[in-house]
């Protein structure tokens, strides 16, 4: 397992981050136990959940397996709903007693909404931190010009800042080489991407030529069949290109790393999610050697049109994110938060 600073807070956590979106869903307690004690023998310190994830059911099951591991792991958690002041106060205490913590280490807002107040936002950002119910606070799914007009207003009042941004990065979604990581290169904001297999379309889980496979996600979740219409001609291409190459999609794109990723400020993580303990340990194993080289998900993106969004600056969420959550709204069509 590598290690990167997240960012400018002086903490190290692990390349990968677990995330637990499915526990409670479509892992019960007892294979999310071993799905998070796979990844921590692996060396994983780095685990995501949210409010929102099964309606706290998720930060409950979290919560449960990780006594006797805190103090090892770098755990974050989000609010979700609204980013009003008193919901803010009111979602991070009901987070920490479903977690059983006195703290997290990183509370996220999970959306930025319509008439936000950023002010009033981060005055209570600032209060969660000072009150000691999160070491550090950060975003996901925000545009570079929230997170820096966020930023700006931490900086004038003496505020705590937001030191990360998450958001959705693989070989079709890449919206955020445009701007996003531009900003965090330059401004030290840790980055952590979550769907970097796009919900297992990128693993040749799912053939356009073929029925959805039973008893997987793409029987519940409508954005999968929409996806891979989509970009079935681009998939075909990708799938075609690992198994003329002897190899199956899965290992190699896991970790798409952005191109000329920093090792300093600004590190990329890479969230996967899992649905099983042996899906844990293959990502596990899979790591690219040297983080720093171009590795064959990189050559592919770059010998494969995949139709993606790479010239598209706003965050790849198409419809709505994993929590059922509402995409951030296109540029220019926002009132400007507050």
């Amino acid at each position: 397992m590598k290690y990167v600073e997240f960012g400018k807070t002086g903490q190290r956590v692990s390349e990968m981050c677990l995330g637990t979106m499915m526990f409670g869903d479509r892992c019960d307690e007892a294979e999310s136990e071993r799905i998070l004690s796979a990844a921590v023998d692996a060396g994983t310190t780095f685990v995501d959940t949210a409010a929102s994830y099964c309606d706290g059911r998720t930060e409950e099951i979290v919560g449960s397996i990780v006594k006797g591991k805190r103090d090892k792991l770098f755990i974050t958690t989000k609010v979700t709903k609204s980013t009003d002041g008193d919901w803010v106060r009111q979602s991070i205490d009901e987070s920490l007693a479903r977690l059983q913590m006195d703290y997290v280490d990183l509370y996220l807002i999970h959306w930025p909404r319509e008439q936000m107040h950023t002010v009033e936002m981060m005055a209570t950002l600032n209060d969660v931190v000072t009150q000691g119910k999160a070491r550090f606070v950060g975003c996901s799914n925000f545009p570079a010009w929230l997170v820096a007009h966020c930023n700006a207003i931490a900086q004038r009042e003496g505020w705590a800042r937001l030191v990360g941004n998450q958001a959705p990065f693989n070989l079709i979604e890449r919206g955020i080489e445009v701007e996003v990581l531009p900003q965090a290169v330059a401004e030290g904001i840790a980055i952590t991407t979550y769907r970097p297999l796009l919900v297992g379309i990128l693993a040749g889980k799912y053939d356009p030529d073929q029925p959805m496979p039973e008893d997987s996600r793409g029987q519940t979740d409508k954005r999968i069949a929409v996806w891979v219409e989509k970009y079935a001609d681009g998939l075909r291409k990708f799938n075609r290109f690992a198994a003329d190459r002897g190899l199956h999609p899965e290992a190699p794109t896991g970790h798409d790393q952005p191109d000329g990723r920093p090792d300093q400020d600004g590190p990329s993580v890479h969230g996967i999610g899992q649905r099983s303990a042996p899906q844990a340990e293959h990502h596990q194993r899979h790591q690219p050697e040297d983080a720093g080289q171009p590795d064959i998900g990189r050559r592919a993106r770059d010998r494969i049109d995949l139709g993606g969004d790479g010239d598209d600056g706003e965050l790849g969420a198409d419809d709505r994110d994993d929590a059922g959550e509402p995409q951030p709204p296109e540029r220019g069509d926002a009132e400007r938060p507050r």
